[in-house]
């Protein structure tokens, strides 16, 4: 069949791109592409493949190649939660960062991570709150009240929802 063959197969089509920007301390921490799935004017999802060339071994999750992220970001929320499947589909957990809301500029996803951390295992057992001794030695209880404030908040919210129930719902 040749390329100008009426019965050529269309490619199908493809999500939008954009490239997430982790910003921490004022500078970007790390950025990525991501494909976008959905964006409600709110809520935008994204999935992207997990963006470090190695192994990050946590002791209660490892993230490796072959991991993919479907990542949920809010404009009016503090907090961003990450799906974390492996290669072969199995769902590990969620990650989720406190960050502040996040931006879409152009292609470009910022958030601005504020330290504190959540993770969530698969089935719901494991809940735990990280790095509030970052969050601690930010400052930023001192430089910016409101915001850490919020911060504090927003890992409150997600624990309660990944102990009591309706943590799936925030995602639907």
């Amino acid at each position: 069949m040749s390329a100008n063959s009426a019965e050529a197969t269309p490619s199908p089509p493809t999500s939008p791109s954009v490239t997430v920007v982790l910003v921490k301390g004022g500078r970007t921490k790390i950025s990525y592409p991501a494909a976008l799935l959905h964006d409600d004017g709110t809520r935008l999802a994204v999935r992207a493949a997990w963006a470090s060339g190695g192994v990050r071994d946590f002791g209660f999750v490892r993230f490796e190649p072959g991991d993919v992220f479907t990542e949920y970001y809010w404009r009016d929320r503090w907090y961003s939660v990450k799906e974390v499947r492996d290669a072969t589909g199995t769902l590990k957990g969620w990650y989720c960062d406190i960050t502040r809301p996040a931006t879409l500029t152009g292609t470009d996803l910022v958030v601005e991570d504020l330290d504190l951390d959540l993770w969530r295992s698969a089935d719901g057992t494991d809940v735990r709150r990280l790095d509030e001794d970052e969050f601690e030695e930010s400052g930023l209880a001192k430089s910016d009240p409101q915001a850490a404030s919020a911060a504090v908040s927003a890992l409150d919210e997600l624990e309660s929802l990944a102990r009591e129930g309706g943590f799936e719902k925030l995602l639907d």
